[in-house]
């Protein structure tokens, strides 16, 4: 073939021929640096979570070389903890592979101690919070109100955000709604004091403005059995549904009381979204609330 060529294409040929070598080598070479790199990585302390990040030693998720995503783009922060009911660890691990898939970095916390950090809020695009019943220091939380006032944004569900900090009439107003209670069964079928007598039939309705916004566009009202809550929240909230709690013949109130079960906030530049609904791993997998938590924690970042 190459005697057939006429010179010009013959040393044109020969040349790319000779550029494909070359690109071959380096590539040969990168992996044999990547596979060195690996087999001379020091191993991580015994006992420890190489997800778990300190602010003196901050670390993050990677992947295998096979499964190697972009490179990420936008920082987030997963503040868990608190009462373990709501097993903060294994729901927030649910979420954490779709955050990196969308581009960002991921650090996890047990405590709201970097909201105190100014330098890794400023560069936090959004914050996944689970931590119920817990409490939030003065300069915490002055540092989480900050932050979101400037743009970055806040999402969570269930007690994990609408029940956090009880001490802080502050967060309270940061968040727009508070747990109140979540009335269960008759008290005359309650048998021992497990979880399963806060478990109630009850529906998500979502409203008129849910059929055009990102994070419920498309869905339907659903049904769940699991604890339904009842919020203390103000007008500022942009409601996308609600739950409506019926009158009982055991019940002490007297009308149906309707609270916000999915809503987001605007705070300053910042994006907040809660879905209160998500007391238990099997209510975190049902496909509408799934889908909701993965849309608003997108929706609420910077």
């Amino acid at each position: 073939m190459l005697a057939r060529l006429p010179s010009e294409r013959l040393s044109q040929f020969r040349v790319n021929r000779a550029g494909i070598a070359l690109k071959r080598e380096a590539l040969d070479v990168s992996i044999e640096e990547w596979d060195v790199a690996r087999d001379h990585a020091a191993p991580a302390p015994p006992g420890s979570d190489p997800r778990i990040a300190s602010p003196a030693h901050p670390t993050v998720r990677t992947e295998t070389a096979s499964r190697m995503p972009t490179a990420p783009s936008k920082l987030a922060i997963v503040v868990r903890g608190g009462w373990d009911g709501h097993a903060p660890i294994e729901a927030t691990d649910l979420f954490i592979p779709h955050l990196e898939a969308n581009g960002y970095e991921v650090r996890i916390f047990d405590s709201p101690a970097p909201y105190a950090d100014p330098d890794l809020m400023a560069r936090t695009d959004l914050i996944m919070q689970c931590n119920t019943m817990a409490t939030i220091a003065r300069d915490e939380l002055a540092g989480l109100r900050a932050a979101i006032a400037n743009g970055t944004g806040m999402a969570g569900w269930h007690g994990g955000i609408a029940d956090s900090y009880r001490n802080s009439s502050d967060y309270f107003q940061l968040i727009g709604a508070q747990f109140a209670c979540h009335p269960g069964k008759d008290p005359a079928a309650i048998t021992g004091d497990g979880p399963e007598n806060n478990y109630v039939p009850y529906t998500v309705n979502l409203l008129p403005a849910a059929a055009d916004h990102p994070i419920t566009r498309g869905l339907a009202d659903f049904d769940l059995v699991t604890e339904q809550y009842w919020v203390l929240w103000d007008r500022y909230l942009d409601v996308l549904a609600t739950t409506t709690q019926k009158v009982r013949p055991w019940d002490e109130w007297h009308r149906e009381i309707t609270s916000p079960a999915i809503w987001t906030r605007r705070w300053g530049k910042g994006r907040i979204f809660v879905c209160t609904p998500g007391h238990s791993l099997d209510v975190l997998a049902h496909s509408t609330v799934h889908t909701v938590i993965e849309r608003g924690l997108l929706w609420a970042g910077r």
